[in-house]
C-alpha cells in the first residue's frame, strides 16, 4: 500500500512537532527542514489541526505544537484519517466498480485482510514509538534547517 504525499506530509509534521514539544514551530522551518514547498504543508496543517492533533497559533509569535501527548496519537488513526477509506483495487468502491467478477472474486478477500493487517500493525505504534530516537531526528531536522538558512 503506498500512501499519499498528503499522508507522508502529515506524519512528517506530527514527527517534527513531537521531536521538540516544547517548542512551537512554524510551517517555514518544518518545510526547511524537510524540503517541502510551504504551501503543500499550509493543507496539511490546517487539517491536523481541525482533526485536534495539533494547535495553532496565528500571527508574530505563532506557530504550532502537538495538541496531546505524543504517546496519545496512534500513527493508525492518523493514517486512517488523512487516506480515507481504504481501496486496494476498483471493487472496494461502494459501487462495486466495473470488475464483471466482483460478486465472485475471492482476491477482494485476500485485500481487505492485507489492508486489516497493514492497520493492525500501523494501529500498536504511537507517535512518542516512532520519535523515539528524537535527539537524532532533531540533529538531522535542525541542523539541516540552519545550513539551508545559511548564506552561501
Amino acid at each position: 500500500m503506498r500512501l499519499t504525499a498528503f499522508t507522508d506530509y502529515s506524519l512528517r509534521v506530527l514527527m517534527y512537532l513531537a521531536t521538540r514539544p516544547q517548542e512551537q514551530a512554524t510551517i517555514s522551518a518544518i518545510a526547511t527542514a524537510f524540503d517541502i514547498k510551504e504551501n503543500h504543508l499550509t493543507k496539511v496543517v490546517h487539517f491536523l489541526g481541525k482533526e485536534g492533533w495539533i494547535t495553532t497559533t496565528r500571527g508574530k509569535g505563532g506557530g504550532m505544537r502537538l495538541a496531546r501527548d505524543a504517546s496519545a496519537i496512534v500513527v493508525g488513526e492518523v493514517v486512517r484519517s488523512t487516506e480515507g477509506d481504504a481501496m486496494p483495487a476498483e471493487c472496494f468502491a461502494l459501487e462495486g466498480g466495473n470488475c464483471c467478477i466482483s460478486p465472485i472474486c475471492m482476491l477482494s478477500g485476500a485485500l481487505q485482510e492485507a489492508v486489516d493487517a497493514f492497520y493492525l500493525v500501523l494501529d500498536s505504534y504511537t507517535l512518542e514509538e516512532v520519535v523515539s530516537n528524537r535527539d537524532q531526528i532533531a540533529q538531522v531536522l535542525f541542523v539541516r534547517s540552519k545550513e539551508l538558512r545559511a548564506p552561501h
